[in-house]
């Protein structure tokens, strides 16, 4: 295919990021990946010894980074001392196999605050005196750093979501960590969704300038493709707060239940590929999807059925959709999205050594769409890794389009 003068021109927060990778080809132990397939491809896992069957599938899954909890009731159960060496492992296991941690400074404390989301002074400073103890044991190890998980639901905040709270906690570890190691690399909040308010309150008390990246959860039921809109407002508030700062933004948990009405395997492993792809398209970095295993054999229970894996291991056709795309464009970085004439369909440019290929498909109903081809060697591969030669007629392929992503190369 020929670049035309009809395409979605990369934005500016791409180029950003695009230099906040070089940055961090420069500097690997701290900062996050370029738009590459796949440096930025993770996955939400809930152990710190995984067994060697799991090591295994993470590594050969194409994953790059593992997202987990750093438990501080699990660290610190004497007041003021800090066992590591559970994370010691898990961080030291993951290095062996090729993948970066990011890891949670979440939950409460039994010896602070009543055991209740840190609402204090002396929880505040406690949280962050912990917080910088990981830090600095940690530094050097390429580990990214994370405050709390989703502190807006009650769930994750007890009693309940306090913004004010949460940005008091927020400013208080962050000045910590970075006495503790000035190249720690700080993200927040890692919303459940996109709580504007809860957003607006951190702006407002100071804590999105001093962060180095801004993570939330894109959840939905709906296809990956409509976070469109949320990324893009999202980006007007942290140019509100942080102005000129181009702070990325990093999609630090996102899933789809097999357990959902309506999702089942198959939707699931176009929907893990397509944000992926959507995530790189929006100038999104890093793309953690939840969940690495299912979690339980319910099948009335949704929260059983996010992974990428079943209970017993044997992957879903997500995890080979999402071994193929890491492997079929490995090294192609995100260019720009081609205008084919529908704003439903999603032909994404990507480069390496010269050499174009393209992710294509569509959130409309399946058609074929002609796309302008200047070479003579031309493939397609499918979601699932099948595949064969095509041929241009007149100068023209054409290709069908349908909700499963495939993979477009030819010779320039």
């Amino acid at each position: 295919m020929r670049a035309t003068d009809q395409t979605f021109r990369a934005p500016w927060w791409a180029w950003t990021t695009v230099l906040i990778g070089a940055v961090a080809a420069a500097q690997p132990s701290r900062g996050l990946p370029e738009l590459a397939i796949p440096d930025g491809f993770g996955v939400n896992i809930h152990f710190t010894a995984g067994d060697a069957r799991q090591l295994e599938l993470l590594k050969a899954s194409g994953t790059k980074f593992i997202r987990m909890d750093f438990a501080w009731g699990g660290i610190e159960r004497q007041k003021g001392e800090y066992n590591f060496s559970a994370y010691d492992r898990l961080v030291g296991d993951m290095d062996k196999i090729g993948i970066r941690c990011l890891l949670i400074f979440d939950y409460s404390n039994r010896l602070y605050d009543n055991g209740l989301s840190p609402h204090t002074e002396e929880g505040w400073a406690a949280f962050a005196k912990w917080a910088a103890a990981g830090a600095k044991h940690f530094a050097g190890k390429g580990v990214l750093w994370e405050i709390w998980n989703e502190p807006n639901i009650q769930q994750f905040w007890k009693p309940k979501p306090n913004a004010e709270d949460y940005s008091k906690l927020c400013l208080a570890t962050i000045d910590a960590i970075r006495e503790a190691d000035r190249n720690a690399f700080i993200m927040a909040p890692a919303s459940s969704t996109f709580p504007w308010e809860f957003f607006e309150t951190m702006g407002k008390q100071g804590v999105i300038g001093k962060l180095d990246a801004f993570s939330v959860h894109p959840y939905r039921q709906t296809a990956p493709e409509t976070a469109e809109a949320d990324y893009a407002r999202l980006r007007g508030l942290i140019e509100k707060y942080a102005p000129g700062k181009k702070l990325p933004i990093v999609s630090g948990e996102w899933g789809y239940s097999t357990g959902w009405r309506g999702m089942d395997d198959e939707k699931q492993a176009n929907y893990l590929v397509r944000q992926r792809l959507v995530n790189l398209w929006m100038g999104v970095p890093l793309s953690i999807w939840y969940d690495w295993h299912d979690d339980g054999p319910d099948p009335k229970e949704p929260e059983h059925h996010f992974g990428t894996v079943y209970l017993d291991y044997k992957p879903k056709p997500s995890y080979t959709a999402g071994k193929v795309l890491a492997e079929t464009l490995a090294g192609y970085r995100y260019v720009r999205r081609q205008d084919v004439g529908s704003a439903k369909d999603y032909v994404l440019v990507f480069s390496r050594d010269g050499k174009t290929a393209f992710a294509a498909w569509t959130s409309g109903d399946a058609h074929s769409i002609k796309l302008d081809v200047a070479g003579q060697k031309i493939s397609l591969t499918s979601r699932d890794g099948q595949r064969q030669a095509a041929q241009a007629s007149d100068g023209k392929l054409e290709v069908q389009l349908t909700a499963s992503p495939q993979y477009v190369f030819f010779d320039n």
